[in-house]
């Protein structure tokens, strides 16, 4: 495991467990409360994004659910944070200059590396509040009910994914939960509402996704 990998796999399994250390670098996860680790998210500012092509809608109630996507992006080799902000402006561009999108459509992203990144504008405000959500475009009929999370790489060939995606993915898959107080259940792939491949193998991973998010949770 590369031994920046390896390190906030440590801080994040600290984390869980209360240490007030893993508060200490950035990267890593913290406790926020005992509902669930808070784990650093790098805000569409901190990486550099573009400005929407119009307004960003806040839906004034919780979401119900969330839906794991992954973006179909090459395996790079970089897993740094900045290979992280890369990969955001890559799903910004395509998002808004091919698919024609005000912004990028899920509200994060969770690097190869294990670095999450604000997608849509407003989503980590929001998501900090707990009340409200903006309103994304990743899942056909969903969007006004769901928080989209997406996994840097593409997971429909075999493909697995790294120890350390995972392994936030789960983190914040149940801060996001906390916050919102949406069930562990209530966690989707894409697949589920539509004729996609999409998130792969993810999908295949659902029931350990859940059970480890519950049992976040709960630790």
């Amino acid at each position: 495991m590369h031994p920046e990998n390896a390190l906030r796999r440590r801080l994040l399994i600290a984390g869980a467990a209360g240490l007030a250390a893993a508060t200490a670098l950035p990267g890593t996860a913290h406790a926020r409360d005992t509902a669930a680790v808070e784990p650093d998210i790098d805000s569409t500012a901190a990486w550099g994004a573009r400005s929407p092509r119009g307004t960003i809608s806040v839906l004034q109630y919780r979401p119900s659910k969330l839906v794991i996507h992954h973006t179909v992006s090459p395996h790079t080799s970089d897993v740094s944070r900045a290979g992280a902000h890369t990969h955001a402006h890559w799903v910004q561009d395509l998002h808004m200059d091919k698919n024609g999108w005000v912004d990028t459509g899920y509200h994060f992203l969770v690097s190869r590396g294990g670095w999450i990144t604000e997608g849509r504008h407003g989503s980590l405000q929001a998501l900090t509040g707990g009340s409200n959500f903006v309103l994304g475009a990743h899942t056909s009929g969903q969007n006004n009910t769901a928080i989209g999370i997406a996994c840097e790489g593409a997971y429909h060939d075999g493909a697995v994914p790294p120890t350390a995606q995972w392994d936030v993915l789960v983190t914040l898959c149940a801060y996001v939960c906390a916050r919102y107080g949406v069930p562990s259940a209530q966690i989707y792939g894409h697949k589920d509402y539509g004729d996609t491949l999409c998130p792969g193998i993810y999908h295949d991973r659902l029931p350990r996704l859940r059970e480890e998010v519950a049992a976040a949770r709960t630790a």
